[in-house]
């Protein structure tokens, strides 16, 4: 019995660990593409961007965490001592691949990775997996970046009549804040499911949030150059009026798929932006080579994430079994 407390104790505060690591990551790889796409409009200073991110990562969970919970349970029962191996396996696969596509000049979402290997490391596990809420989700999150262009070729044209030079830049801290909201009611939440299988715990305690909000904050700084140059100048030759149509845009979009519990990557919601302000100027604007690689990268990270945890999870269950 003490043998047996001393392994879950150990897996347990190793899952802890690899928590905190997916969220440096999470910063590294969500947060630059984030306050990146804002960088034409130079108003905001990154710093105080960052910091209003970090405020929403850690306050947003408090009023509403459903979309961790669709990670936790919608998706597949991630419950007990089997619950938190799948999640390990699942957070290392989604990782993994991510870095291994980031690396090759193939940007992607981390979120369409950690849905995949959630998904793919239950089935491995021999877990109880939802079809109907990995139905939803695939549905949704595959339909998030023609949202947000369909939503940004709205907001363009209205900003277009109600918008000036001199006001712009009060648009884009609106915009700003929007998307913090929605990256704090959604796409940040993969961070706190992790912890929530971790720690067994449900809600969305301060303590914990508050250190999700500081881990994602250093991994950010570290990801601003290269992800904000990702979308603001490979997708598009962007404008002031493009970035903040696609923060709106990306705003609105992720914010209503929370309201259905549906995790959806900010990243791609703000690409798909992008393109819709740029196309409702002229399609010659995007630099659609660039924007083929980004979506070939979408389409491979959500399968290959599932069969490396599938894979992971067999092996690792006959191993232990």
């Amino acid at each position: 019995m003490f043998t047996f407390k001393v392994a879950q104790g150990t897996m347990t505060l190793s899952l802890v660990a690899l928590a905190g690591l997916f969220a440096v990551v999470t910063g590294i790889n969500d947060g630059g593409a984030v306050l990146g796409t804002g960088m034409k409009v130079p108003r905001l200073r990154p710093f105080f961007g960052l910091l209003g991110l970090m405020a929403a990562v850690a306050f947003v969970p408090l009023v509403t965490a459903m979309v961790a919970t669709t990670f936790t349970s919608r998706l597949a029962s991630l419950q007990g001592a089997h619950g938190r191996a799948a999640m390990a396996i699942a957070v290392l696969a989604a990782i993994a691949v991510v870095t291994v596509l980031n690396d090759r000049g193939w940007p992607t979402s981390l979120t369409l990775a950690i849905v995949g290997a959630v998904t793919g490391a239950a089935l491995g596990w021999d877990l109880p997996v939802s079809p109907g809420g990995v139905t939803f989700v695939l549905v949704v999150g595959l339909a998030a970046p023609f949202a947000g262009a369909l939503v940004a070729v709205l907001v363009r044209r209205m900003l277009i009549l109600l918008a000036t030079g001199a006001t712009l830049p009060a648009w884009h801290r609106w915009g700003f804040a929007l998307q913090c909201l929605a990256y704090g009611a959604n796409d940040g939440q993969k961070m706190l499911a992790v912890f929530m299988v971790a720690l067994g715990f449900t809600g969305a305690p301060l303590t914990v949030c508050a250190v999700i909000a500081v881990l994602f904050g250093l991994g950010a700084l570290y990801g601003l150059p290269r992800a904000g140059r990702t979308l603001s100048r490979e997708i598009i030759a962007s404008r002031p009026l493009h970035a903040v149509s696609a923060e709106v845009a990306g705003g609105v979009t992720v914010l209503g798929c929370a309201a259905a519990g549906a995790p959806v990557s900010m990243t791609q919601a703000l690409a798909g932006a992008l393109i819709g302000a740029g196309v409702s100027e002229s399609a010659r604007r995007i630099r659609w080579p660039a924007t083929a690689r980004i979506l070939l990268a979408w389409l491979l990270t959500l399968p290959v994430s599932g069969l490396v945890a599938g894979a992971a999870a067999l092996a690792v269950r006959g191993v232990t079994a």
